[in-house]
């Protein structure tokens, strides 16, 4: 089974110095292959790709990052947005990852379909900031879930028309090239999709083209803020799950190395299909230590069959 470390890690001053080191210290830890992160520049991509032979089996669209004149980055274009200018600006730079996922030799391509909107709902800001602060249930706490419900039920129309529009241009480009995309589930609540809705998304699109992508810490820090029950996702959408991005969850802080947190990980072994990619997301403050015994340790509990 191929075990890739993403890029996320190596936002580290001596990686973005030389890529060339954050492969070989990606293959040192045990992992097989990279996966090249949103967040990756230009310089460091083209440097990455310079490596002779270096495993590639995904690109997190939109890759490599690039910014507008206003210093806007490309990862913040919304692919549902109902501003068909910007709607469409996002699905080019994700048509140019689906095709540098092609040069390279990689399989797969992570899509964030965007929101309702552009920014998080005040509700669910201020669960997080109770969360943080130790108040995790109580009449207020659910008022304001209740509030992200609605707010979102109220909202989502529009957005998902457009997202359902996006999916089908893309799986077009995608299943051109003989790319897979994966839609991942997100981090904050008004983004798009919810479990039902990625389902929805997926109806009637073959399996090869576009698959869901279940993102470990994405689903546990929803569930943690009483808004979305994690195990649904994979409930819903398991059977076409072609990717993960594993990591652990501290409190709501993600992208720590699994065992560095609390994440129940029994259903993700379970749900997890065995050809699904296992894709580890760690970020940049995670020691090597702790990178390379993240395999051992997934392997232990199932999810690494």
């Amino acid at each position: 089974m191929t075990l890739s470390l993403s890029t996320m890690w190596a936002q580290q001053d001596r990686f973005v110095a030389d890529m060339h080191l954050f492969v070989r210290e990606t293959l040192a830890l045990g992992y097989d292959a990279i996966e090249i992160s949103h967040s990756t520049a230009t310089a460091q991509f083209d440097r990455l790709l310079d490596y002779p032979g270096v495993p590639i089996s995904s690109i997190h669209a939109p890759a490599p990052l690039s910014r507008d004149a206003g210093g806007k980055a490309n990862s913040h274009l919304n692919l549902a947005s109902t501003d068909d200018a910007e709607r469409r600006e996002a699905i080019e730079y994700t048509k140019a990852s689906i095709d540098h996922t092609r040069r390279v030799g990689g399989r797969y391509v992570v899509v964030h379909l965007g929101g309702v909107g552009n920014a998080i709902f005040d509700p669910e800001r201020e669960l997080r900031r109770l969360f943080d602060a130790g108040t995790r249930d109580g009449a207020h706490v659910e008022e304001l879930r209740a509030r992200c419900h609605q707010l979102r039920a109220e909202q989502a129309g529009p957005w998902m028309q457009k997202a359902h529009q996006t999916v089908r241009a893309l799986a077009a480009h995608a299943e051109s090239r003989g790319i897979a995309i994966g839609i991942e589930n997100r981090l904050h609540y008004h983004e798009i999709p919810q479990p039902a809705e990625c389902a929805d998304l997926l109806a009637g699109i073959a399996p090869e083209v576009v698959g869901y992508w279940h993102d470990v810490g994405h689903a546990e820090v929803q569930w943690r803020l009483g808004l979305v029950d994690k195990r649904l996702w994979l409930d819903t959408n398991g059977p076409r799950c072609i990717g993960s991005h594993l990591h652990d969850v501290d409190g709501i802080g993600d992208h720590r190395a699994p065992g560095h947190g609390d994440v129940e990980w029994d259903y993700i072994a379970a749900g997890l299909p065995a050809a699904a990619l296992r894709v580890f997301e760690i970020n940049q403050s995670q020691p090597a230590e702790a990178v390379a015994a993240a395999i051992p340790f997934l392997r232990a509990r199932g999810v690494i069959p």
